[in-house]
């Protein structure tokens, strides 16, 4: 569907700014550059998302539930949300990337740039480490399948996640079956709900030893000791913060992350 057809709707059916934005879950300001004429070449995402809405009055209604600030994604099927299956995860396009947790499929959104920069200096702090200590533990970045609860209605993506050797018969070609001894999520505003409550219930659940959450935009850092059921533990981004699964050996350095938090320009998205 064309940008100058989706107008055409937006006038037949008396369709607001507001609304378009609401129910594809594309921003406000970005439906109106779009239908005003300033941005001429929107993004293919973005063009999907308004595409879906503008299908059909019927279909409209689904569309309510695409993504929005974390909100499960509602897929064009006869399946409600809490009935989905890795068959139904397997499916979707390639170019959709999800989560699938207890039946029901999560949307999620690119990672910005200062995502992704933590999650390198993470990974690098782990690489070097385990390296010295010639370890048996295998560091793992996103994106990659994780069957984490081993049943067919959950496969997750951690932004970061640690098998060590007892764990290695874990390993598939296609991803992990079963619970990484470590899970670290960066937030996101797509992402915060769910790794922040669901996720932190399905990594308890499914004998996830270790996970830390990090807030970017709060400069926090919380890491629940999972293993040894302890209460979770809250750092600001300074100093150093204990590996609990190499028994504090590893201290991740937090000035380092802190550092890369910054707030870069956002022009130039569509």
């Amino acid at each position: 569907m064309t940008i100058d057809e989706m107008k055409q709707i937006k006038k037949e059916k008396g369709f607001s700014y507001a609304q378009i934005a609401e129910r594809s879950g594309v921003p406000l300001g970005t439906v109106q550059k779009i239908f005003g004429g300033s941005t001429e070449s929107p993004r293919y995402t973005t063009l999907q998302a308004l595409e879906k809405f503008f299908l059909s009055e019927s279909e409209a209604e689904i569309i309510q539930n695409l993504v929005c600030e974390g909100l499960p994604y509602q897929a064009f099927s006869e399946k409600k949300q809490g009935e989905y299956t890795i068959e139904d995860y397997y499916a979707l396009p390639d170019d959709q990337r999800v989560e699938l947790i207890d039946g029901v499929i999560y949307d999620m959104s690119s990672p910005t740039f200062v995502h992704q920069d933590i999650l390198s200096e993470i990974f690098k702090q782990l690489i070097l480490f385990i390296t010295s200590k010639k370890g048996n533990c295998k560091p793992l970045m996103s994106a990659l399948d994780v069957r984490v609860d081993c049943t067919d209605r959950t496969m997750v993506q951690p932004d970061i996640m640690i098998i060590c050797e007892k764990n290695k018969d874990k390993i598939r070609r296609w991803g992990i079956m079963g619970a990484p001894d470590f899970v670290l999520e960066v937030l996101s505003p797509s992402t915060r709900k769910k790794d922040m409550t669901i996720k932190l219930g399905k990594y308890s659940e499914s004998d996830v030893r270790e996970y830390w959450i990090l807030d970017p935009d709060k400069r926090k850092l919380v890491v629940y000791d999972l293993e040894h059921e302890e209460i979770p533990v809250v750092y600001d981004l300074r100093g150093k913060a204990p590996v609990n699964i190499f028994n504090g050996e590893l201290e991740i350095d937090l000035d380092a992350i802190n550092e890369l938090i910054q707030d870069y320009p956002e022009d130039g998205r569509d």
